[in-house]
């Protein structure tokens, strides 16, 4: 069952390239499926691409499909890879037509006010969060804060000045 995963996995995704992401030293370089790992109380999870550079973590396939991390343990980042790849697409959206961008690290990426802003649904957020206000976008990234339990490792970016 779970080679199966991993073969649907890339029938959909395999060999797709991946435009950097701003989190993650910028996520993996192009999708790709391997052998499945049994993760003990975690399920089976299966590589879903080499990173970019040398990291201590990889990107990840959860059991139910989830996008993610496996650091100190599995970190799941968005609910599927669409998820990822829609987050990608925004924060280049953002990136390109935001009048400024603000990046905020560590416990202040707690203080972050999201009054007024809705949580985007496409990037079927989970550890990573995609917000949307009135002209600006918040990106929240926790993933590696999560996994290696080192909330100075969250990162919000706050994308301003956008329009409808």
């Amino acid at each position: 069952m779970e080679i199966d995963r991993a073969v649907a996995f890339q029938e959909v995704w395999g060999g797709i390239a991946l435009p950097p992401a701003p989190a993650y030293e910028g996520g993996p370089r192009v999708l790709e499926a391997d052998f499945p790992e049994d993760r003990g109380t975690d399920g089976w999870c299966f590589p879903a691409g080499d990173c970019r550079v040398s990291m201590g973590y990889g990107f990840m396939i959860g059991p139910g499909g989830e996008f993610g991390i496996d650091a100190n343990h599995w970190t799941p980042l968005h609910a599927s890879t669409q998820g990822w790849v829609e987050a990608l697409a925004l924060a280049h959206h953002a990136g390109r037509w935001a009048q400024t961008v603000t990046r905020i690290k560590g416990d202040a990426v707690e203080e972050v006010d999201l009054d007024g802003f809705e949580p985007v649904p496409e990037v079927q957020g989970l550890t990573d969060t995609w917000w949307r206000g009135k002209d600006s976008l918040i990106a929240i990234y926790r993933g590696e804060a999560v996994g290696y339990t080192a909330p100075r490792c969250q990162q919000a970016h706050i994308y301003g000045g956008l329009n409808a």
